[in-house]
C-alpha cells in the first residue's frame, strides 16, 4: 500500500463525514475548506487560483466522491511528498472530522479507551484495512489486531468469544467497520478487569510498533552527549527528530544491504545499548529497556532485509502475506467446496436416476394392473349395457301402451282448454273494455282535481290578496289614528293659544279700561286746562290790548291756541 492510498483512506473518512444527508455529495464551500485544510497540513504550497476556480459558486450543487477525486489528485496527491508532512497530523485532521459524526463514546465516561486511544486504534485500523470502500476490517485483522494488543498487556485473548461476537454481528462475516470495531473494544468484552491506563499502554506500544517510530538516546557524533530524539523508520532510511511533532529533522540513517545492527553492552551510564553500523559510520543509541532494544533492533534488521528485496515495510509485507494466505485459504476453501458440491450433485444426480428408474418401474407395473383393470371394467360394462337394453325394451313397450292412454286423455283435456281459451278471450274483452272505461274515470277524476287544485290556487291568491288589503286597512287605520291623534294634539295646544289669546285680550280690555279711565282722566285735566289757557289768554288780552291795534285783538288770540285744538282731538281718537 503507497502512500496515495494511505492518505485516500483517512480523506474518503473526512469526506463522508461531510456528506451529512448521505447522498454521495458534499457542497463545495465544505470541499474548499477541507481542500484547504489539506494543503496546509501535507504542507503543499497553496494555489487559491486552482481552488477558487474548481470551486466556484455556480448552479452544478454539491459534488460526488467522483467528481472530487480529478482535483484531489491533480492539485494534492501528485504534489504530496513523503517525509514532507507529518503524517499524524494530516491523520488528526480526518478523524476531527469524521469523529464528531460517528464516534460515540459513552457519555458516563465508561469508555474503556480514551479518545486519543480511540485515534491510534482508526490509524491502525486504516492500515490494516482492506482497500476496497467502504472501508473494513476482515476477522483475520480484527483478531491479529486485538491479539497485539493482548500480547502487549500479557493478557490471551479469547479467540472463541471473538467468533461468536463477529457470528452474531450482521457484517461481522464479511468485516468490521471501524465504528463497529471502536464499539466492540469499547464494550469492554475482551478486555474485561484490565484498567484503562494500561490499555492505553497497550495501544501505544501496538501503535509505535506498526507505525515504526518512538523516542530513543542517541550518541552524538562529535560531542559525543546523549539527546533524546524521535526516530521514524523507514525501509530505506531511519530519520529522527527534536521531538514527536516531527517539525525540525535533525538527521537521518541510510539504511542499505551493507548495513548492521548490533547489540552493545551497557556502559556509560546507559543501558539496552545498540548500535546501527552504516559504510560511513557508526550510530550508537539507547533504548527504554530489553524489550523496546529488542523490537528496534529486529524492525531496523527486517527494515534491511526488505531494502534488499525491493519491499516497503515489515507490517504491510506482514500485512500482504496474511492476506495472500487468506485468498489461498479462501480459495482452497472454495475449491473444496466447489469439489464437495459437484460430488453432491453428483451423488443427487445418481439418486434422481435411480428414483427414475424405480417410478418407470413401478409406473410399468400400475400400467399392467392399469389393463387388467380396464379389461374388466369394459367385461361388466358390455353385461350392464345388455342387461340395461333389456329393461330399457321393457319399459318403452310400457311406455308406449301408457303413452296412448295419455294421448286420449290429451285430447279431452285439450278439447277442454281450447274451450276454457274461448272464454278466456271473451273475458279479456269484456275487461279491456272495463279498464277503458276505468282509465277514462280516472282521467275525468284527474281533470276535476286539477280544476279543483286550480280553484283552491285561485282562491288562496285572493286570500292572499285579501289579507294584504286588510293589513293595508289595519295600517291606515293606524295611520289614521295616528293623525287623528296629532290633530287633537294640535287641536288641545291650539285651544290652549286660544285660551291664552283670550286671557291675553281680557287682559289687554282690562288695560284698555283702565287706559280709558287714565285718558278721560287726562281730558278733564286737558279740559281744566284748556279753561285755564283761555283764562289766562283773556287776561293776557287785556294786559297787552294798549300795545297793539284795536282790529287785530281777537285774531292774536286766535292764533296763539288755533293749532292746540285739533291735536288734542287726534290724541282722543288714537285712545280711543
Amino acid at each position: 500500500m503507497d502512500l496515495r492510498a494511505e492518505l485516500l483512506k483517512s480523506i474518503w473518512y473526512a469526506f463522508t463525514a461531510l456528506d451529512v444527508e448521505k447522498s454521495g455529495k458534499v457542497s463545495k464551500s465544505q470541499l474548499k475548506v477541507l481542500s484547504h485544510n489539506l494543503y496546509t497540513v501535507l504542507c503543499i504550497p497553496h494555489d487559491p487560483v486552482a481552488l477558487e476556480e474548481h470551486f466556484r459558486d455556480d448552479d452544478d450543487g454539491p459534488v460526488s466522491s467522483q467528481g472530487y477525486m480529478p482535483y484531489l489528485n491533480k492539485y494534492i496527491l501528485d504534489k504530496v511528498e513523503e517525509g514532507a508532512f507529518v503524517k499524524e497530523n494530516f491523520d488528526e485532521l480526518c478523524w476531527t472530522l469524521t469523529a464528531k459524526k460517528n464516534y460515540k463514546p459513552d457519555r458516563n465516561g465508561n469508555s474503556v479507551v480514551s479518545h486519543q486511544d480511540a485515534f491510534k486504534l482508526w490509524c491502525l485500523f486504516n492500515f490494516l484495512s482492506e482497500d476496497k470502500y467502504p472501508l473494513v476490517m476482515v476477522p483475520d485483522e480484527v483478531e491479529y489486531l486485538l491479539k497485539k494488543i493482548c500480547t502487549a498487556m500479557n493478557v490471551e485473548l479469547n479467540s472463541c468469544e471473538l467468533d461468536d461476537y463477529l457470528s452474531q454481528e450482521p457484517q461481522g462475516q464479511g468485516g468490521l467497520t471501524v465504528w463497529q470495531f471502536l464499539d466492540m473494544v469499547n464494550s469492554g468484552r475482551f478486555l474485561r478487569g484490565i484498567e484503562q491506563e494500561a490499555i492505553s499502554m497497550a495501544v501505544e506500544e501496538v501503535y509505535q510498533e506498526v507505525i515504526e517510530d518512538g523516542y530513543l538516546w542517541k550518541k552524538g557524533q562529535l560531542r559525543r552527549n546523549w539527546s533524546e530524539r524521535w526516530f521514524m523508520l523507514k525501509p530505506s532510511v531511519l530519520s529522527y527528530y527534536m521531538s514527536e511533532e516531527r517539525k525540525e529533522k535533525k538527521g537521518s540513517i541510510p539504511l542499505d544491504k551493507h548495513c548492521c545492527v548490533e547489540v552493545l553492552p551497557d556502559r556509560d551510564g546507559k543501558r539496552c545499548m545498540f548500535c546501527v553500523k552504516t559504510s560511513s559510520r557508526t550510530y550508537e543509541m539507547s533504548a527504554s529497556d530489553t524489550r523496546q532494544r529488542q523490537e528496534w533492533t529486529l524492525a531496523i534488521q527486517t527494515a534491511i532485509r526488505l531494502q534488499s528485496e525491493g519491499k516497503k515495510s515489515l507490517h504491510k509485507d506482514l500485512k500482504q502475506k496474511r492476506r495472500e494466505q487468506r485468498e489461498q485459504r479462501e480459495q482452497r476453501k472454495a475449491a473444496k467446496e466447489e469439489e464437495t458440491q459437484r460430488l453432491k450433485q453428483l451423488q443427487e444426480e445418481k439418486e434422481r436416476k435411480l428414483q427414475e428408474l424405480e417410478l418407470l418401474k413401478e409406473a410399468q407395473r400400475q400400467a399392467e394392473i392399469l389393463l387388467q383393470e380396464e379389461e374388466e371394467r369394459r367385461r361388466q360394462q358390455h353385461e350392464e349395457m345388455q342387461r340395461t337394453l333389456e329393461i330399457q325394451l321393457q319399459e318403452a313397450e310400457q311406455a308406449r301402451a301408457s303413452m296412448q292412454a295419455e294421448m286420449v286423455l290429451k285430447e279431452a283435456e285439450a278439447e277442454r282448454q281450447r274451450k276454457r281459451i274461448v272464454e278466456l278471450e271473451d273475458m279479456q274483452e269484456r275487461l279491456q273494455e272495463a279498464l277503458q272505461q276505468e282509465v277514462k274515470a280516472r282521467q275525468d277524476e284527474e281533470a276535476v282535481r286539477y280544476a279543483q287544485a286550480r280553484l283552491l290556487a285561485e282562491e288562496e291568491e285572493k286570500l292572499k290578496e285579501l289579507m294584504k288589503l286588510k293589513e293595508e286597512q289595519e295600517e291606515y287605520i293606524i295611520r289614521t289614528q295616528r293623525e287623528k291623534q296629532v290633530l287633537k294634539e294640535e287641536m288641545e295646544s291650539k285651544n290652549k293659544c286660544l285660551e291664552e289669546a283670550q286671557k291675553q285680550l281680557e287682559e289687554v280690555r282690562v288695560n284698555r279700561q283702565r287706559v280709558d279711565q287714565d285718558v278721560m282722566v287726562a281730558q278733564r285735566k286737558l279740559r281744566q286746562a284748556s279753561t285755564n289757557v283761555k283764562h289766562w289768554n283773556v287776561q293776557m288780552n287785556r294786559l297787552m290790548h294798549p300795545i297793539g291795534p284795536g282790529d287785530k285783538r281777537t285774531n292774536v288770540s286766535g292764533g296763539v291756541f288755533a293749532g292746540y285744538q285739533p291735536i288734542l282731538s287726534r290724541r282722543d281718537s288714537s285712545l280711543k
